[in-house]
């Protein structure tokens, strides 16, 4: 059974960053999975039996737009409904009415059964362009 926590207490940031890196999304340091959370204005954290297994965050400007980021499911627990109860969890509490979300090639199928669309235009500016565009971020 998975359960759904919505704050960062009693959070291993070393667990938190090790699921990241294997899920795969991102390979960050404890403390910046930390603040990364800490500082986001929805958080939602998946557990099973006392084990992290998925989380996600949003930014919220508590109005017109939110951002959904880092939503990561350990490998064996994909597939299982986690993600879909943490975007559920998540896009719950947002009190935005238009969400937009950066996917990782080649999930924009999961996130379109949430009613997201492929935007027409998107630009970003990354602090390490080349990094961006090996993950296949970036042309």
């Amino acid at each position: 059974m998975t359960s759904i926590t919505h704050d960062c207490a009693g959070v291993n940031w070393q667990e938190a960053a090790e699921l990241m890196r294997t899920a795969p999304l991102a390979d960050r340091k404890p403390d910046v999975v930390r603040r990364c959370f800490e500082n986001s204005d929805v958080v939602a954290f998946a557990w099973q039996d006392g084990r992290l297994v998925g989380m996600t965050r949003m930014l919220s400007d508590h109005t017109c737009q939110a951002v959904l980021y880092d939503l990561c499911v350990l490998p064996q627990a994909q597939g299982t409904g986690v993600g879909r109860q943490l975007m559920k969890a998540a896009l719950k509490r947002c009190d935005a009415p238009s969400v937009v979300l950066w996917a990782v090639p080649g999930k924009e199928g999961f996130y379109e059964k949430f009613g997201f669309r492929p935007m027409l235009t998107a630009m970003a500016n990354f602090a390490d362009p080349e990094s961006s565009r090996l993950q296949g971020y970036i042309r």
